[in-house]
């Protein structure tokens, strides 16, 4: 298998920057292919090769987005849950990424496309959130009935709640809460030694 071109990963790199800067200053009708290439400076044609509709420009940047902020997970549960939620945190609070967020979940209504897009963004968005809880499970931090689904859930749901539909903003310190307050209901109680209250 051959690395990637270098030139082919900068001349993307710099397709989805101006996919990101359109989506924010001019919203969805201002993100087309004329535009990403006046900006870009990248053909029409390369773009639509790559990106035949404008929902692939959105859903890429947002991709790439997610990736870019991907931490790695150390094995401490609370620690590992708290990096991928502050990268959520960051991530709605980010003026590109909250637009095309926005403009998805409106679209997703009546497009299909966008449709398939909020779903593709859903599951990879939450790869992350469900590898730290099924480790956890393994190593018996977590109970091995837990509903992997619902917990993902009780952990983002929160977030995007507050921020997309609520409008409003929130710190790292309401993060922390929406952790501890999950952990405190499913961590299992931990055993006394024997001798000890």
């Amino acid at each position: 298998m051959r690395p990637p071109d270098p030139r082919a990963e900068r001349s993307r790199s710099s397709a989805l920057a101006s996919a990101r800067e359109l989506l924010v200053e001019q919203g969805l009708a201002g993100l087309t292919h004329g535009a990403v290439a006046a900006r870009s400076g990248i053909s029409r044609a390369t773009l639509y090769r790559h990106w035949p509709e404008p929902a692939d420009l959105v859903c890429d940047a947002v991709a790439w987005h997610i990736a870019a902020v991907r931490p790695e997970p150390t094995g401490d549960l609370r620690a590992d849950l708290l990096a991928v939620l502050s990268a959520t945190h960051a991530m709605l609070h980010e003026p590109v990424m909250e637009q095309a967020m926005r403009v998805i979940i409106e679209r997703a209504g009546v497009d299909p496309r966008f449709a398939e897009v909020k779903v593709s963004l859903h599951r990879s968005g939450t790869v992350p959130v469900r590898a730290i809880l099924a480790e956890a499970i393994a190593r018996a931090e977590l109970p091995a009935e837990l509903d992997i689904d619902l917990a993902v859930d009780q952990l983002h749901g929160p977030l995007f709640f507050r921020r997309l539909v609520a409008h409003r903003t929130f710190d790292l310190d309401y993060v922390r809460r929406v952790i501890d307050q999950f952990l405190s209901s499913h961590r299992p109680e931990i055993q006394s030694p024997q001798g000890h209250s």
